[in-house]
Formats: C-alpha cells, sequence, structure tokens
C-alpha cells in the first residue's frame, strides 16, 4: 500500500511540474472582439456559416466533431441553416452504421441524428470542446475571472493560436533546430535551450507546435463577399468552434438575465414589505 501511495505522489508531483512548466511559458494572446462575448452578446450567424465553410473546407481533413450532431446546424442561435441545407450537408458525409448487413456493418450517407465523424488522425484531438477545454487561459486556476473581466476565452486562444505562427526566434537557430512550427500562442511544445536565460526563464513566449500552419489567407472564398483575410478567416472558424462547445449559451444568457431581474424584483417587493410591517413598531416606546 505504501508503493502504491508513493507511486500516486510522484505521478501528481510530476503533473505537477509539468503544469508549472507549462505556465511559465509566456504566450501572446490577442483579444479578438467577438459578438457573442459580454452578458448581451449572441452569436452572429453569418459569422458561425462562414466558420462553417471554413471547418468543412480546411479542418474537417484531420479534425472531427464528434459530439456535435448535424441536426443542430438547423438550431436557433447556432448557424441556422434551412432545414434541406441542413439535411444536404450531413448526405455529404458518411457515417459507419453497425446494424447494416446483419450487424457486419457499412458505411451509410449520414443523416441529420447522426454526428460530425471523429478526427481522422490518432493525434489530430477533436475540435468540439476545444473551445471549452482551455480552462488554464481563463486565469488562475481555471476560475474564469479573464473571460469574465476582459472577455477573453477559448476562441481567443484558438485565434490567437491560427494567427501566431511565426519565423523561428534567433536564439532557436544557434541550438538544433526544432521539431514542428513556431507558434508564439502555443505554451505546451518543446523548447530549445538556446533560448533559455542564465535563470532558466524562456526568452522568447510561444513554442513549438507539430500542427502546420492550416490557415494562411484567401483559403476560402465566401458567398457574402466577407473578408478572406487570415486574421478574419481565424475569427469566423474560432466563433464556429465556440458555437459548438457551447451551443446553448444564449439561452443560458437569457435565462440567466431573468433570473436577476426576478430576483431584483424580489429583493425590492421583501425590502417594501419589511418596511411596511415593522414601521407601526419601530416608533414605540
Amino acid at each position: 500500500m505504501f508503493r502504491k501511495l508513493s507511486l500516486t505522489a510522484a505521478t501528481a508531483l510530476a503533473l505537477t511540474a509539468g503544469q508549472v512548466m507549462a505556465a511559465e511559458i509566456e504566450t501572446e494572446i490577442e483579444d479578438f472582439a467577438f459578438s457573442f462575448e459580454g452578458p448581451f452578446g449572441s452569436y452572429d450567424q453569418m459569422q458561425l456559416q462562414r466558420g462553417l465553410q471554413v471547418y468543412t473546407e480546411i479542418c474537417s481533413a484531420c479534425h472531427g466533431l464528434e459530439l456535435v450532431a448535424f441536426r443542430n446546424l438547423h438550431d436557433e442561435g447556432g448557424p441556422g441553416l434551412p432545414e434541406d441545407q441542413m439535411r444536404a450537408y450531413a448526405e455529404f458525409y458518411e457515417v459507419f452504421d453497425q446494424s447494416l448487413f446483419d450487424g457486419e456493418g457499412d458505411f451509410r450517407p449520414a443523416t441529420p441524428a447522426d454526428n460530425f465523424p471523429a478526427s481522422s488522425l490518432s493525434n489530430a484531438p477533436d475540435l468540439s470542446l476545444m473551445a471549452k477545454a482551455r480552462a488554464g487561459f481563463h486565469g488562475p486556476y481555471g476560475t474564469g475571472i479573464n473571460q469574465f473581466v476582459k472577455g477573453m476565452g477559448g476562441a481567443e486562444y484558438i485565434a490567437s493560436l491560427l494567427t501566431g505562427y511565426h519565423e523561428e526566434p534567433e536564439c532557436a537557430l544557434e541550438g538544433e533546430p526544432m521539431d514542428g512550427y513556431y507558434n508564439v500562442a502555443f505554451a505546451a511544445g518543446g523548447f530549445p535551450e538556446s533560448c533559455l536565460d542564465e535563470k532558466g526563464k524562456h526568452m522568447v513566449p510561444g513554442s513549438w507546435i507539430s500542427m502546420a500552419p492550416p490557415l494562411y489567407g484567401d483559403d476560402v472564398e465566401y458567398a457574402d463577399g466577407h473578408s478572406t483575410e487570415l486574421e478574419h478567416i481565424a475569427e469566423d472558424v474560432s466563433a464556429f468552434l465556440m458555437w459548438t462547445a457551447e451551443p446553448k449559451l444564449v439561452a443560458r444568457k437569457q435565462a440567466g438575465l431573468t433570473g436577476v431581474l426576478f430576483l431584483t424584483v424580489l429583493s425590492v417587493l421583501l425590502y417594501l414589505t419589511n418596511k411596511r410591517l415593522w414601521a407601526p413598531h419601530k416608533h414605540k416606546d
């Protein structure tokens, strides 16, 4: 039993040390102005549709959305595709159905009830919850302070990551070549010793990521004529991925606002009731 406890403690210490090391790497996260930020913000339907196009034409080659159903593309507060377009889009994909051919299974066109396929590569993460998976970016211990005060959340992280590819810094050229691509918003990859100062602190932000730059600008052609510059495409797909992680964001905000208004009115009524009940007794001898 003591051995098991020792191994558990050693594992916990190793994970903590890894988190501390990652936390020491400074990153450059840009504050994008998304329409869904703030207590009254909501998704921009046209932006979500553009983001869906970017995901379909570029991101889906490697990444999946296995927690999102095709029928959700028709929901209010989301991309809002007409039902016929949503069904046609679902048929664009094939899913494996185990019930076909007496249990042997086979591929068939997807229906609105099916989910997006999973990632096609083992090292490519699913993007369903990517915008919510960056709890450490939300503030100390995942408290959400940055997201609440500054409007900085997972969508900003994704957009900054997509636009954060730069040439390797000079310090990296002095040591052994690094595998991957230098990204100022990424903080979980390798780091060359030549970019550490005498105290072991990082002299440049970010680190090296194995994913090649997926966007370069003018990667897609929007039907609405919206700008296809790198930053705008990154914003569109980041907003779409935020919707996949928080499809009920607008409804939740409305419910929260209703609750606040109800509690405010209730507090005023309780205060007036208290004044009316106790006013005759306050000035008695």
